[in-house]
Formats: C-alpha cells, structure tokens, sequence
C-alpha cells in the first residue's frame, strides 16, 4: 500500500486536529499547561506580547509584528482563526508554519494531546510556543482566541498585555453584559506587566482601568486618556492620523483602512513603549514600520471586492462606517453569510442603510450545525423591505455577488471571507 503524499498527510493529520473542535469549547488553563509542561514549557522560553479584544485585535497584533520586525527581530506571530490555510495561524517573520513541521507535531503529540482530551485550540497553542523556540524567534506576538482569563493562550506572562476594543460577542462563554465580557478580557493583566487599553468608550475604558490595577498590573495606560488621537482620514490607502504624545506631535499613517485603525495603531506603539527596552526603541520613528503593516480581511480591498471578517454587530457598525469613509463605487451588493450564534439580525440590520442588495449564502467551510438558516434570512430581510437573494451554492452566489458594475462586499464571517478568497485566488498571506 502505498504511503500518502506529504500534502496528503498534512490534510489527515488537521482533520484529526479539526475533530477536537466537535467536542465544543473548554475553559481552562490545566489542559494547556499540562501539555507545554511535556514540551518543556516553551512558551517561558520567548518573550510575548499578549493581546485580546472582541473587535481589533488581529490589527493590533498585525502592527506590533510590523514594529518588532522593524528593528530587524525575528518575530512569531499566533492569530486565529485562519481563512485559508491553518498554516496562517503560525508564522515566523511572515512564513507560516511548514506543512511538515505540522504533521510532525500532531504525530508526536497525539497520544498526549488523546490523554488529557485537549482541544483543537489548546493543541494548536501548544504548537505555535514549541514552533517559535525551534525557529529561535526573539519575540512573539500572541493573540487570544476567546476571551482571555481561561484562555489557553494565558499561560504566558508577556512582556505587555493589551485590550483593544469590547463588545457583544460569545456570549454563552463570556457573559451577555459589556461589563462581564470586559471582566474577561482583562483577565490577560498580571501583575507587574504593563497593561495598555485600547477601548473608545470611557465608561468601559475606566473599567478596564480599574480591572488592570486591581489585577497588580504596572503601568496602566488608558491609551485614550493619555495620548490624543485627532485628524483621521480615511482613505483605500490607508488611514492617517495625528498622534500626540509625551515625545510631542507626530502625523502618521497605517495601510489598514478605518478611523478605528488610528486607535489600533496607538495601542500597539503603546505596548511597545510600555515593554521597554529593547522593544521601546520600534516607538522613536515608527513611520517605516507602519508601512509594512498587512492583514488579510480587514477592509481589505482588491479590484471592486471589499473583504471584511466583520462577525458581530459592533463589527458591521465599524465596516459601515469606513464604507461611508471611501464611499466605494455604487451600486454596492453584499455577500453576506453568519454563524447561527452569531446575533445576524443586528448585523444585516446594522449593514442594511449601506448595501443596494445582499446575496446571502452559506460558505461550504462552515460546520452543518453552526450554519445559518438561509430561508429564515431572506424572510428577514424581505420582511424589512431590502432586496435580497437566497443562493445555497456558495460559488453561485458569488458569481450573482459580483454581477455588474459597482462594488462587492464580502463579509458576515472569517468563513464567508476564507472561502471567497480560496475561489478568487486571493493569498491571505500577501495582504
């Protein structure tokens, strides 16, 4: 019998590591630190940045990569999920993770990872330490995937934590109060650490406040309260701003489109100050770095298609706003698809003052049992008197999406994004 290819052998051993998702999500830190304690406990061995957030936090993650890199460090980054390809989710300088080094790991690992009954998520953290200390990076930049108090990614003590921004969403992990999901956010300060908040709102802003110093975390910095954000423009090429701060008054720019980019990017200049030395240094004359900033997906725009991962309402009420910002080429037609957990109502009503017509579908990569329901959608949206169509075939509907002249958006979810990109050849990973 003949062996399988290597490509064959990566796609067996991930849906083996995808299986574990069937099992639903476990809170908790045991799991993780019982499994990188076998490794060697690498994630003590590379210094982390730590960054959580309902909203932002790929952007964040995606600046301070840019900055370290920057100073010529070599830098791991950790995000979830991928649109594409797994590989997205761990990378070194910008080149993911080798096919080979995946099946190796879950080779090894399996019995252990089958053992303790980690999860998809936990297995895949502990993948992305031990790859970062076999790639000897000297930095790492490290996003959480839900949350952040039980996180398995908080197994770390970074060298900076951050939270962007808060909103509704998980809302059966996290709590169904903005309060309560901040509280588990903030779960990521420690003490000692710099904490650096990158929440708009005051009210949440001073919460977060409250919570970093409560959990011992030293500095605090509200980055809102101590540094002022002002002259926003918003432009397909990027966002500029005027940032002031204790250094004085710089005008700066990040290719990433939206006004909320501006605060992104100022969060991530402040974890890097507040880490100091050697890191600080990216902070001085950031202009150059900044131009290297990429991420795939967000307000993403090639040709006459916006990409947008936009998955809870706070998220569509960002994307509106940009859209009002670059005022793209009428008439607008959006593909949209949700997760059935997801509160799709406000966000297709939060989308609908901006969009012509919507396609609604269900993208072939999204699990059966989290899938919207297609009928109940369109009858929502007939309801509420939009135009709207209803096309099971993912590749029909995006073929309906982009018919005509005009603007397409794509948006509702990472899957939505992910699998239109794979269909219009879009890399992920040259955004």
């Amino acid at each position: 019998m003949n062996e399988p290819s290597g490509t064959s052998r990566y796609a067996i051993k991930l849906d083996y590591l995808f299986a574990r998702v069937t099992g639903g999500w476990k809170m908790g830190l045991e799991r993780t630190s019982e499994l990188l304690s076998l490794l060697g406990d690498p994630q003590a061995r590379v210094p982390a940045f730590h960054v959580a957030g309902t909203n932002g936090k790929g952007s964040v993650i995606s600046t301070l990569e840019a900055l370290l890199r920057g100073q010529g460090l070599r830098v791991g980054k950790y995000t979830s999920p991928h649109l594409i390809d797994f590989r997205e989710r761990i990378a070194v300088n910008g080149v993911p993770i080798s096919e080979e080094d995946v099946v190796a790991f879950i080779e090894r690992w399996t019995p252990d990872v089958e053992r303790l009954g980690a999860t998809f998520f936990e297995a895949t953290t502990a993948m992305a330490f031990d790859h970062f200390v076999r790639e000897k990076v000297d930095v790492s930049v490290i996003e959480v995937g839900l949350g952040g108090r039980l996180d398995s990614t908080n197994v770390i003590t970074p060298v900076a934590a951050g939270v962007s921004s808060i909103g509704i969403d998980h809302v059966q992990y996290l709590g169904d109060t903005l309060e309560l999901i901040a509280r588990e956010k903030a779960g990521i300060f420690k003490r000692g650490v710099p904490a650096v908040i990158g929440e708009s709102d005051p009210k949440l802003r001073a919460f977060l406040t409250e919570l970093a110093r409560e959990a011992g975390a030293s500095p605090v910095r509200p980055v809102a309260d101590e540094w002022k954000v002002a002259d926003i423009s918003v432009a397909l090429d990027g966002t500029r701003f005027t940032l002031t701060t204790e250094r004085g008054t710089r005008r700066l720019r990040t290719p990433l489109i939206g006004r909320y980019q501006a605060l992104n990017a100022a969060t991530a200049l402040s974890m890097i100050e507040s880490a100091g030395a050697p890191y600080a240094l990216a902070a001085i004359d950031p202009q150059a770095s900044l131009d290297n900033v990429r991420i795939a997906g967000r307000f993403q725009s090639v040709g006459s298609i916006i990409f947008d991962v936009a998955h809870n309402p706070a998220g569509c009420a960002v994307l509106c706003e940009t859209l009002q910002s670059v005022k793209p080429a009428r008439p607008l037609t959006c593909l949209m698809t949700a997760l059935r957990d997801k509160d799709w109502q406000a966000m297709m009503t939060t989308l609908a003052p901006m969009v012509d017509r919507f396609v609604l579908a269900s993208p072939p990569s999204v699990p059966a049992d989290r899938s919207w329901t297609l009928a109940e959608a369109l009858d929502f949206a007939v309801s509420n008197g939009w135009r709207a169509t209803a096309v099971a075939d993912f590749d029909r509907a995006l073929a309906d999406a982009r018919t005509g002249s005009g603007t397409t958006l794509i948006t509702g979810s990472f899957h939505t994004v992910g699998d239109a990109m794979a269909r219009l050849q879009v890399s992920p990973l040259m955004a």
